[in-house]
Order: structure tokens, then C-alpha cells, then sequence
């Protein structure tokens, strides 16, 4: 028998063999990923089904304070879009897998300022990707309900810092990243800009 023709049919088998391995692994290495992130977003939809009954369920007036990282300031609602979503201090990973973040050197809600807010575009603010210029928005806070309108949208560097400078009107500013269904970190930003409405309605 030709020695050859023994190696190739030996060979064969576990060449075979190899890639079914292969396969078998990468479909669980496939499921743990999916799991992973089903797990993910079913814990952050389950804090903030329970953190938005908690906080419209709050009456009262409630003493100005200094909040620490990851304490609630409020419930944030853009309706077109069906965004309703908790807004939390601090923009931190663990803050932002539960809640859209409050950066903490951004005016508060019923401040002059600019509120700048961030999300991640694979949760709460994926609906962004279309937000149109006149869309309202709405903050629900301890100190009031703050109505906006948006007056435009604009993509740019992760080092443009401009879109969190301060203002002297009162405005919202929505951060996140883009594009919104790029795989891996995004190269750029999303920036939504809001202007107030209505002030504070009691």
C-alpha cells in the first residue's frame, strides 16, 4: 500500500475533527457572548423599571443637596422617541449599564447652565439615531419638570470638548457614541443640543 495514500486518509479525520472542535467552540464562545449581553440589558431595564415606579411614585418637596455617584436626579422622557429613562449622577461604566449619567460638572436641572447628559447608544439612547430638530423632551426632577425642544444634532471627535462648555440660557445636551451600530468602541460622538421650554412646573 502506498505510504502517502495512509497519511492522507490518517490525516484526513483529524483535520476534520479540528475544525469541528473549532466550530463547537466557537458557538459557545458565540451563546456565552449572547448571554452576556441578554443579561446585561435585562438587568438594566429591570433597575430602571423599578427605580422609575420608585421615583414617580416620591412626593414631596425634597432639600437641595450635593449628589453623590450614582444617586437619582431624575426620570428623563423624550416621547416621540419612547425614551423614558432614569438619569443618575456620575458617567462612570457601572453608571451608565443602569441609567443615562449626568456629567458632574454640567449645570443641575433648574439651573442656568448646560445639562449634559450621556448614554450608551446600544440602550437607552440607541432611539436617538432619530431625533429630529423640534422634538420635545422632557426632565423630570425633584425641583420641577423642565421641558425642552431640540434645535439641532451634530457628530463629532470624542476630543471635542466644546459641546459640554456652559451657557448662559438653560439647555440639555444628550451624549452618545457613533455610529450607533458600529461594531466595537465608536470613533465618534453623537451630540443632541435642547433648549428649555417652559422652566419649572411645580
Amino acid at each position: 500500500m502506498n505510504v502517502h495514500s495512509q497519511q492522507t486518509r490518517i490525516a484526513r479525520p483529524t483535520r476534520g475533527y479540528t475544525i469541528r472542535i473549532i466550530c463547537r467552540l466557537l458557538f459557545v464562545l458565540g451563546s456565552l457572548a449572547l448571554g452576556y449581553a441578554g443579561f446585561g440589558f435585562a438587568d438594566a431595564h429591570l433597575y430602571q423599571a423599578v427605580e422609575i415606579r420608585k421615583f414617580e411614585r416620591a412626593v414631596g418637596p425634597v432639600k437641595a443637596r450635593i449628589f453623590g455617584d450614582g444617586d437619582i436626579l431624575g426620570e428623563i422622557q423624550v416621547p416621540r422617541l419612547h425614551i423614558d429613562a432614569i438619569v443618575v449622577q456620575g458617567d462612570s461604566n457601572a453608571d451608565l449599564r443602569h441609567a443615562a449619567g449626568h456629567l458632574p460638572e454640567s449645570a443641575l436641572p433648574g439651573e442656568r447652565g448646560n445639562i449634559v447628559l450621556a448614554g450608551h447608544r446600544d440602550t437607552f439612547f440607541r432611539p436617538l439615531r432619530n431625533i429630529r430638530r423640534g422634538d420635545e423632551i422632557t426632565f423630570k426632577a425633584a425641583s420641577g419638570s423642565f421641558q425642552y425642544r431640540v434645535e439641532s444634532t451634530e457628530v463629532v471627535a470624542p476630543s471635542d470638548v466644546r459641546v459640554l462648555a456652559t451657557s448662559t440660557g438653560h439647555n440639555l445636551t444628550f451624549i452618545t457614541c457613533f455610529p450607533f451600530y458600529f461594531v466595537g468602541p465608536a470613533p465618534n460622538r453623537f451630540i443632541v443640543h435642547a433648549t428649555e421650554l417652559h422652566g419649572v412646573s411645580q
